[in-house]
């Protein structure tokens, strides 16, 4: 397990910053991918964003002023880059972002790193069509099993109101694959 403060170190020092970032990535980039892959649902969308995460943490460790753990702070800029990537893709599109997510989660089958069965498919699809700070919290808390003081953090929203875009979260997804029966 390496040691946060000493990675921190390292990464803004230029003699140890090369082995440090290698050793960040490595520690950090299934988790990231992860996180962002249930934010843009596609592998080679989330493969660029995943690449703008790291090379903003690298332009930027010397402003990682640690008032928060380094991974809260990777996973507020990595939730930033997605979002604003879907933004940017929307616009692209010429769709509303509700009318992205809705293609996207459509689109789910037909993506070849997507390995989920029917009902995982229903799952996502449920989830995709979720408003973006419910989706957020509900994948955060779901699927990567944060605590809320984390999620906390890293939205840099109260808990209270995370618990409740959760709670919001499960209810309109049971109604979604209830739906779906």
């Amino acid at each position: 397990m390496i040691v946060e403060e000493t990675l921190i170190e390292n990464l803004k020092h230029k003699d140890t910053q090369a082995k440090a970032f290698e050793v960040l990535i490595n520690t950090y980039k299934e988790r990231l991918y992860w996180h962002i892959r249930r934010i843009v649902l596609n592998h080679d969308d989330t493969d660029d964003v995943l690449q703008n995460t790291f090379i903003k943490v690298f332009r930027n460790i010397d402003n990682f002023k640690g008032d928060s753990k380094l991974y809260s702070w990777m996973y507020r800029i990595a939730t930033n880059e997605a979002l604003t990537f879907l933004k940017v893709k929307s616009k692209k599109l010429g769709v509303s972002n509700d009318e992205l997510h809705e293609r996207m989660a459509n689109n789910l089958q037909a993506d070849v790193y997507f390995e989920g069965d029917d009902i995982q498919l229903k799952l996502q699809k449920a989830i995709a069509l979720l408003p973006e700070k419910q989706k957020l919290v509900f994948n955060m808390k779901y699927f990567e099993e944060l605590k809320y003081d984390e999620i906390s953090e890293i939205l840099e929203t109260s808990v209270g109101g995370l618990k409740a875009s959760y709670h919001l979260a499960v209810k309109k997804i049971e109604a979604s694959l209830k739906d779906e029966e």
